[in-house]
């Protein structure tokens, strides 16, 4: 392989044969090329074998640190042995707990190269990973298997002894109706939560197929789709939505979880059924909704008649009058601000309601960011934003909405770093993606709360007090992204700052 790949997502690019790059695609080992010449050493390459090893999609690797694939476990040994690798541009092998797309853990063997060009500058790194799980597996296993056989029978003895009267106190606890079927659909228990909302006994309901309680109201196509052709194929089946309006209870919006017991022995293939109603918490949130909607659209005529008002004061007083012009003036920072605010709630009001209109036409990517960094700098003379990076590209987007992402992330970096001078903008591009990051060294985020920060109305509870905002500015950053075909995400550390990072595709 040449020791001075171009950033390019084809082998022809790079000047690789068509055996080579068959040969690496081929290769049941994941391998990816990362380059060290942008920020944050992002994936600009990777094979099938990492795709499937990983469970991401190109979309969801490209342009990432190969840190996501850690998930939240981010104190591991082998974490630290690998930067200080990448630092000093060494070669390393490790083996480190990495997570699929879905949450599994599965053990990797990790061997990094560095690439260097002609002047002995580093300018890639090739990873190859393979999956060691079962490996480790089986260690584990071996390791267990030490203990001695008296101590493994009495505490199945115990299990087998409690485990009846432990399972009926689990079912019993849960605030959801919880049903246990047998393979045929046969309702084998139920707990009080469920007779409860359904106005039902255990007479009425133990012992009967699910789809003829109640003179046959639970024949519901919806349920019978999820138990008979999903969750055979998907299992467990998490968050199915089932609309039915029962003759006695009236309509319902049930939310279902399914999971069937694939364990052998006297439970097998039996299948739990947890239950919510959440027919009252859609119906407030379609009020909430459609509140936010209305009230949006009303508060704009009369925001608009104030602000023609104050326009109007500012050229009837003299000029020699500093004290009013300078209220006038703050009165209309003022303004300004309640309707952005109300411009965010009509943008949520149309992404709920489905009606955020994209409008596709070609502009200059780096022109636009930095007319919207020039804009953001105007009313924010404390910090300074510095711009590095270019990505050269005339992007097809919508280059208002864009703009409006990168200014959110400006606005929020200031706000939330008000002790720092600086915020920093880095723009890169690698195969048909540009990515933007913005980083501050402000308050940060903890890890629980990444997790939710893109959810609408969420705002961070120990910055709530010293920060105003409505918790929605990253929800509609998310969905513009999201609707340009891109993915956001955020790397933060409580105390350390925070790094926002979006990538979309352009057409060239």
């Amino acid at each position: 392989m040449p020791k001075n790949l171009k950033n390019t997502s084809t082998y022809e690019d790079q000047g690789l044969s068509p055996l080579i790059y068959q040969a690496l695609d081929a290769s049941v080992s994941g391998v990816i090329i990362t380059d060290n010449r942008l920020p944050d050493n992002p994936i600009i390459y990777h094979n099938a074998a990492f795709e499937k090893i990983t469970g991401y999609s190109k979309r969801e690797i490209i342009g990432h640190n190969c840190r996501f694939l850690q998930g939240e476990d981010r104190q591991q040994p082998a974490r630290a042995k690998i930067k200080e690798a990448i630092q000093k541009g060494q070669h390393i092998t490790v083996e480190i707990r990495n997570y699929t797309k879905q949450g599994d853990l599965f053990w990797n063997e990790l061997y990094i190269s560095p690439v260097k060009d002609s002047d002995g500058q580093v300018t890639h790194f090739i990873g190859v990973q393979n999956d060691i799980t079962r490996r480790k597996r089986v260690e584990e296993k071996l390791l267990m298997e030490k203990e001695s056989v008296e101590k493994k029978v009495e505490e199945r003895t115990e299990n087998l002894r409690s485990s009846q009267e432990y399972l009926n106190s689990i079912i019993e606890t849960i605030r959801e109706g919880l049903v246990v079927l047998d393979p045929h659909f046969k309702v084998l228990k139920v707990n009080k939560a469920f007779l409860k909302l359904f106005k039902v006994s255990e007479t009425e309901t133990i012992n009967k197929l699910l789809f003829d309680l109640g003179n046959r109201q639970w024949d519901i196509e919806t349920l019978r789709e999820l138990l008979v052709k999903i969750l055979p194929t998907n299992n467990p089946v998490l968050d199915y939505v089932v609309e039915h309006d029962f003759p006695h209870i009236g309509p319902k919006t049930m939310l279902l979880n399914a999971h069937r017991i694939e364990l052998e022995g006297k439970y097998k293939d039996r299948i739990l059924l947890a239950i919510e109603d959440v027919t009252d918490r859609r119906e407030i949130e379609k009020r909430k909704d459609d509140f936010l909607s209305i009230a949006s659209h009303e508060l704009k005529t009369p925001l608009t008649a104030i602000r023609g008002y104050v326009q109007l004061l500012k050229r009837f007083i003299s000029k020699e009058n500093i004290k009013a012009l300078d209220i006038l003036s703050k009165s209309d920072t003022q303004i300004e601000r309640l309707n952005n605010l109300i411009a965010e709630l009509l943008d949520v009001s149309k992404i709920k309601s489905g009606k955020l209109d994209i409008h596709h036409s070609a502009f200059d990517f780096d022109k636009m960011v930095r007319d919207t960094i020039e804009s953001v700098q105007l009313t924010n003379k404390e910090h300074k934003i510095v711009l590095r990076g270019s990505t050269g590209v005339i992007c097809n987007g919508d280059e208002t909405h864009l703009s409006q992402v990168v200014g959110n992330l400006l606005t929020n970096a200031i706000k939330y770093s008000p002790d720092q001078a600086q915020v920093s903008v880095d723009l890169a591009r690698f195969g048909d993606q540009v990515k933007v990051m913005v980083s501050d060294q402000g308050v940060g985020i903890s890890d629980s709360d990444k997790k939710r920060i893109f959810e609408r109305f969420y705002r961070v509870k120990n910055i709530q007090k010293r920060f105003s905002g409505m918790g929605i500015g990253l929800y509609i950053c998310q969905q513009i992204v999201l609707q340009h075909g891109g993915t956001i995400w955020v790397d933060s550390e409580l105390g350390k700052g925070s790094t926002f990072s979006f990538t979309i595709p352009y057409k060239k």
